[in-house]
């Protein structure tokens, strides 16, 4: 067994590597002609993802598609337990998206150089950092494109189903008057735990929610923070504990 876990490992990585060398220069060579270009960059990101998925038996089961509305622009909210997540993501979300990403995945060989031209970067640590990416996520809703923000800031490495949420994603709802837009992701964590160089081959839940609007009783961040962090743990709940079909 511990051979073909160390073998799948292996197929996994190679996967990952070669299709990302392949695809390279259609994620990064047509932003280059502006912003019009991430269409293309982002078409051959969910090319990505699909490839990956299948590749690696790990399929994503994805619900909720009903909630999106292509023309409307959302501020996705989601927990974040694996590496695994962002594909998934890329799977459900029609279109582009700009994840907000910590400025460390430029780190990452190759998939820095795609993380600092599809993604929104932050460095937290750094006000002037943290005050340039929420100006960059305020014109990317004004151009009618949907932002992507982990809430809880990380992966989340407790046995706690979701960490506390910060702040960000709900003061920049505020601000623009954007909707939340809920998801929640079951069992990616448990394929390929944060932190750890493993994975293994298995079925990922996404649930998409409903929209959460912004209206007078969520006009302020914590009630806005709180009810968000209400549906998803309900969501979560519910993907975690299937109700039993009708005999």
């Amino acid at each position: 067994m511990k051979i073909l876990q160390y073998g799948y490992v292996v197929w996994a990585l190679l996967v990952f590597v070669v299709f990302m060398l392949l695809f390279l220069p259609f994620f990064l060579l047509p932003p280059l002609f502006g912003q019009g270009g991430l269409r293309i960059t982002y078409f051959f990101l969910r090319l990505w993802s699909w490839i990956f998925s299948k590749l690696n038996f790990i399929p994503y089961a994805i619900e909720g598609r009903e909630n999106l509305t292509a023309s409307k622009s959302f501020i996705v909210v989601s927990n974040h337990t694996s590496f695994l997540d962002l594909p998934g993501i890329c799977l459900a979300l029609p279109g582009q998206f700009r994840p907000l990403a910590k400025t460390e995945l430029k780190k990452i060989p190759v998939f820095g150089w795609i993380a600092s031209t599809a993604t929104i970067m932050v460095d937290r640590s750094n006000p002037k950092s943290r005050r340039k990416s929420m100006n960059d996520l305020l014109e990317t809703l004004a151009r009618g494109i949907s932002v992507l923000i982990f809430a809880e800031g990380t992966q989340n490495r407790t046995s706690a189903m979701l960490q506390p949420f910060k702040d960000g994603a709900f003061k920049l709802a505020i601000d623009t008057g954007a909707s939340i837009l809920p998801v929640v992701i079951s069992g990616a964590g448990r394929l390929m735990p944060p932190g750890r160089f493993f994975i293994k081959p298995g079925k990922i839940h996404i649930r998409i929610g409903a929209p959460i609007a912004i209206d007078a009783q969520l006009a302020r961040i914590d009630a806005l923070k709180q009810e968000t962090f209400n549906k998803m743990s309900a969501m979560l709940l519910q993907l975690q504990n299937p109700p039993l079909a009708a005999v």
